[in-house]
């Protein structure tokens, strides 16, 4: 069980890198990175997310996943140019990192997740994975050739061998890559890691452009829905220390050119889910596999980065999508299966799911955002004498009642079958 719990934190590792490396890469460059700088970037982002995963999954023992701003990175390529080039993005990135560490210092952002009530949290992890998991039947449409062995191979080991269903698409689908792709295509690699110091400098101008922006945009689409994430599967990490780590590690990456550390969305879910280890006392050890996993990948950045240029990104991202149908199901049985508040989390599940960006802020924040205010539209109160005794007694109706008990709400995010007896709910 241990080697199915290592497998999914390197699976994870691996596709958390293929589908978004190249996003990143462009965004470094947008804003003035030389091809050297933008792979330095690349690579002090995978050491710092190695270092945080690996810390944070020994320290607490929970399957705290960690990634790079995949939004962030976008919203560099939207950004463009700047003045003072890349050293002035630099500067915005540092200022970026302790707005993070000030975010973990403060007590608003462990209220707002506490806030997230159980459906909407399940159809907001849905419509973050939805696109993801419809990526097998495009991989099939497009390239059958590459795509069909390793559907087959998770269909007949989902059947028989569940816990290596995903383990064995990837490795088919690596067999397909090499098979299939040019004989040259690594030849050219380089495996030494390479890291570039740069000297930042402060303009006002792009920290306004860049760094409040970013802050902003990593926050709302990566550490809030990563925090729900875990939450569906009945974790409740500390978020203000998993800020200040991250805030640290963004912070340290960023002198080499990286952009954002912060909690990962779609990855946790691979990590924390029961298909990681059947023990939810035990799943952090894929968290700790994907921070090793990580370091490994961005000290061979340069054979990773070749191997996964010649495969289609279509076919990577279908091991992702494969790999999370179980996690979709759960998240949406928990969405629906409530009939009050249904309406609320179908609305979020269709903002999500629609991948509009809004404000350069992604669909995940505000199909949440949407999702409240359906919720708190249609909410009805119940008349006074029908209110339960507790209610009245201990005056959570009050404003700073409802502020007081909001820690305990996390206890109400879906909890798949079988992991309820592991929440980790703080007792304040």
């Amino acid at each position: 069980m241990r080697v199915q719990a290592v497998m999914a934190g390197l699976v994870s590792a691996v596709v958390g890198y293929a589908s978004s490396f190249t996003v990143v890469l462009a965004g470094l460059r947008a804003v003035g990175a030389t091809p050297g700088q933008a792979a330095s970037g690349l690579l002090a982002l995978c050491c710092g997310i190695g270092a945080v995963a690996l810390f944070l999954g020994l320290w607490y023992r929970m399957p705290i996943s960690i990634a790079w701003s995949t939004p962030g990175a976008a919203l560099l390529v939207a950004t463009g140019p700047v003045p003072g080039g890349f050293p002035a993005a630099v500067g915005a990135f540092i200022v970026c990192a302790a707005l993070i560490v000030l975010a973990g210092l403060s007590p608003w952002p462990a209220r707002l997740i506490a806030a997230i009530p159980r459906p909407i949290a399940g159809a907001m992890l849905a419509g973050v994975i939805l696109s993801l998991c419809t990526a097998p039947v495009r991989a099939v449409v497009d390239i059958p050739l590459l795509a069909v062995p390793v559907v087959l191979t998770w269909a007949v080991l989902q059947r028989y061998l569940r816990q290596w269903a995903v383990p064995g698409a990837l490795v088919v689908a690596i067999i397909a890559i090499a098979v299939h792709g040019p004989g040259t295509g690594l030849s050219g690699a380089a495996l030494r890691p390479a890291l570039e110091l740069l000297t930042p400098t402060l303009n006002p101008s792009v920290v306004v452009s860049i760094a409040i922006p970013l802050f902003l945009v990593t926050m709302a689409a990566q550490n809030v829905p990563g925090m729900a994430v875990m939450a569906t599967y009945g974790y409740t990490p500390p978020l203000r220390p998993v800020l200040v780590a991250t805030g640290l590690a963004s912070a340290a990456a960023a002198p080499f050119g990286g952009h954002a550390v912060n909690l990962a969305a779609i990855t946790a879910a691979l990590t924390a889910g029961p298909d990681t280890h059947p023990d939810p006392g035990r799943r952090w050890i894929a968290t700790v596999a994907l921070g090793a996993g990580q370091l490994t990948l961005g000290l061979g950045a340069g054979l990773a980065m070749a191997l996964v240029l010649l495969s289609p990104p279509v076919l990577v991202t279908a091991v992702a999508g494969l790999a999370l149908l179980s996690a979709l199901g759960s998240s949406l049985a928990g969405a629906v299966t409530e009939p009050e508040g249904r309406e609320a989390a179908v609305v979020t599940f269709v903002v999500t799911a629609s991948g509009m960006t809004i404000l350069s802020i992604g669909a995940a924040f505000w199909g949440l955002v949407a999702g409240g205010l359906t919720a708190l539209l249609l909410h009805r109160r119940p008349p006074l004498e029908q209110r339960s005794p507790s209610t009245a007694e201990t005056g959570a109706e009050h404003p700073e009642g409802r502020v007081a008990g909001m820690s305990a709400v996390v206890a109400e995010v879906v909890v798949p079958s079988g992991v309820a007896e592991h929440r980790n709910i703080p007792a304040r």
